[in-house]
C-alpha cells in the first residue's frame, strides 16, 4: 500500500517541487494551497504523469476553521496520512522594528506559526493513533541567527525550531518521527512575496551567487523521509556554498578576486 504525504503550501516553490518527487517514487499525494487553480492544474500533472493519488484541499493555512474542515474531509474519506510537511510560510517586509507594518507581522505570524500549528494540531492525532508518522517542519537559516530589518520573519522561524523541538518530545512515545529542515538562501517565490511583487528587488536579492533551488530542498526532504523506521534526523541546516549563514555571503565575483 503506497504512502500519503501531505504537503501545505504546494502550489509553488519547496511544497511543489516536494510533492512532485514524492509523486515520482509512488507517493500519493495530499496537496494544500489557497489557489485552487494551481492545485488543479498540479493534481492534473501528478496523477497523469505518475499514475498516484492526488488529493487537493483549498484552504487558508491562517483560518483555523478552513483548517479543521479540509482535515475533516481527509477523515470522511479514510485517507491516512503517513509524512506532513509544514512547507507553507512567508516573509512579508524587511524592515526596522520601529518602522514594521503590522500588518505584516500579523500574516507572518498567522502563517509560519498558527498555521503550522492548526494542520498540526489536526494530523498528529490520526498519527498517534496509528502509531506512526513523520512531521517535517521547513525553518530557516533565519530561525538560527537573527539579521538586520529581519526582526518579526525571524522571531517565527526560532518559533518553529522551537516548536519541532517539543513536537519531537511529545510525539516520541508514539513511534512518529520530528524533523527540521532550515534552508538558506533559495530562489523560489519568497522574495517577489516578501517585496511585494516587486521583480527587479526579488532577482537582486540573489545576483551574482547560486542559491538553493526548490527540487534541492525537496530531495533533501526525501532523504530524511526514507531512512530507517529507526533513524530520525532531528535539524538540518543547508545553504548554497555562497552562504555560511543568514548573515554571511559572499558573491561569485568576490570568490574569483579572493582567488587571485
Amino acid at each position: 500500500m503506497s504512502k500519503t504525504i501531505l504537503v501545505t503550501g504546494a502550489t509553488s516553490g519547496f511544497g511543489r517541487s516536494i510533492a512532485t518527487l514524492f509523486a515520482q517514487n509512488g507517493y500519493n499525494v495530499c496537496i494544500t494551497g489557497r489557489r485552487k487553480e494551481r492545485l488543479d492544474q498540479l493534481k492534473t500533472l501528478l496523477e497523469n504523469e505518475y499514475g498516484v493519488h492526488v488529493t487537493t484541499l483549498q484552504f487558508d493555512i491562517r483560518q483555523r476553521s478552513e483548517v479543521e474542515q479540509a482535515v475533516a474531509q481527509l477523515n470522511q474519506q479514510a485517507v491516512q496520512i503517513d509524512i506532513l510537511v509544514n512547507n507553507a510560510g512567508l516573509a512579508a517586509g524587511l524592515s526596522s522594528i520601529e518602522e514594521g507594518d503590522v500588518d505584516d507581522w500579523e500574516t507572518m505570524i498567522d502563517t509560519n506559526i498558527k498555521g503550522l500549528l492548526y494542520i498540526t494540531r489536526q494530523i498528529a492525532p490520526m498519527m498517534k493513533e496509528q502509531g506512526s508518522g513523520h512531521i517535517i517542519n521547513i525553518g530557516s537559516t533565519a530561525g538560527k541567527l537573527v539579521y538586520k530589518n529581519g526582526n518579526v520573519y525571524c522571531a517565527t522561524k526560532f518559533a518553529v525550531d522551537a516548536l519541532t523541538q517539543s513536537m519531537r518530545i511529545d510525539l516520541l512515545p508514539y513511534g512518529i518521527k520530528v524533523t527540521a529542515i532550515n534552508p538558506g538562501m533559495a530562489e523560489t517565490e519568497f522574495s517577489l512575496v516578501r517585496f511585494r511583487g516587486d521583480e527587479q528587488r526579488a532577482k537582486n536579492i540573489y545576483n551574482d551567487v547560486q542559491p538553493l533551488t526548490a527540487d534541492d530542498i525537496a530531495g533533501v526532504v526525501f532523504y530524511c523521509a526514507t531512512l530507517p523506521a529507526h533513524v530520525c534526523v532531528n535539524d538540518l541546516t543547508l545553504t548554497c556554498l555562497n552562504q555560511a549563514n543568514g548573515i554571511y555571503t559572499v558573491k561569485d565575483s568576490e570568490k574569483a578576486a579572493i582567488q587571485k
